[in-house]
Parts: C-alpha cells; sequence; structure tokens
C-alpha cells in the first residue's frame, strides 16, 4: 500500500470514528471468508460496518478521536465494527454470532470515550433494541398522565357521591 492510499485510508477512517457512536474490535483469525461475508451481511443489516484493517492505520486514524484508548487493544489480526445509530443491534449480533463461531473473538469496545470489557458489550447485548425502550418510556409517561387524571377525577367524584347519598337519605326521610 503506497503512502497516498495510506493517507487516504487514515483519512476516511478518521471521519467514520468521528461519526461513530460505537467501536468493537474482534478478532477473526480461523474464520473463513464465507462466516466473514455472512457476519458482515448480518452486521449490514444493523446497520454496521464491519472492516479489516491494518492496525497500525487503526491506530493512527484513532489518534484525534474518542476511541484513542482503543490503541493499547491493537494485537493480532482484529476487524473494526463501527456502529453510527443503534448500540445495542450489532453487539447482539455480534454475540449471537460469537456464539455460534468459535474463531470470531469480540475483544473490547469503546462508547462515549469509555473502554467496555467483553462483560459490559455482552450486557450492552442484553438490553432489549432502542424502539422496545423508547416504547416502554412513552408508556411510562402515559401512564403518569392517566394515573394524575384519575386522582384529579377522584375528588369531583367523591363530591358527587357524597351529595348523591345525602340527596338518597333526604328522600328516604321525607
Amino acid at each position: 500500500m503506497d503512502k497516498q492510499t495510506k493517507e487516504k485510508t487514515i483519512d476516511e477512517l478518521q471521519g467514520k470514528l468521528k461519526k461513530a457512536q460505537l467501536a468493537i474490535l474482534a478478532g477473526y483469525s480461523g474464520m473463513n471468508v464465507e462466516k466473514i461475508n455472512a457476519l458482515r451481511n448480518e452486521l449490514r443489516k444493523a446497520g454496521t460496518e464491519f472492516r479489516v484493517i491494518k492496525n497500525t492505520l487503526f491506530g493512527i486514524a484513532s489518534e484525534k478521536t474518542d476511541y484513542a484508548g482503543l490503541k493499547g487493544h491493537l494485537r493480532g489480526p482484529l476487524a473494526v465494527v463501527l456502529t453510527y445509530d443503534d448500540v445495542v443491534a450489532p453487539t447482539k449480533v455480534l454475540s449471537e454470532f460469537a456464539k455460534k463461531n468459535a474463531e470470531l473473538n469480540v475483544k473490547v469496545g469503546m462508547m462515549g470515550g469509555k473502554l467496555l470489557d467483553r462483560k459490559q458489550l455482552e450486557a450492552l447485548a442484553s438490553l432489549p433494541s432502542r424502539e422496545v425502550l423508547l416504547a416502554k418510556l412513552l408508556s411510562v409517561f402515559v401512564g403518569a398522565q392517566a394515573s394524575m387524571v384519575h386522582v384529579l377525577a377522584a375528588v369531583p367524584r367523591s363530591l358527587v357521591q357524597v351529595l348523591d347519598a345525602y340527596r338518597q337519605k333526604k328522600e328516604k326521610e321525607n
């Protein structure tokens, strides 16, 4: 690879790292092309990019980004998984694929400048998807409003019930 190609690759990768929400390093040693392509396709469906890149180029590209902390983990053949939107879906895909294929070794990840080890990535993969979390949050908001309406309506309802009981008592007396 000549110097211009390397510089172009570094600039492109640096731009992608600045936009990324999550970056995961995974070892793929021993995986054949068919398995790598299958993983790429599954990750692409989740809106994620899977790239095999030289560790030195990734290290240089990550220097001026939030992912500089990954530089110490660049050993051996690694692939970089970059996520731009939902961080849960690609971690689920990687976790499921790693369970079925022992050759895939999810090493570390980085999100928001914080280094995530394998256990933290598995915990992230066990979360519900973004849409499910938003639906739960919406149901909490709606439930709180409905409860408030019921509480506020209870006072006039109680007053009406007391007045009705008083009316019935007066009718029985007469």
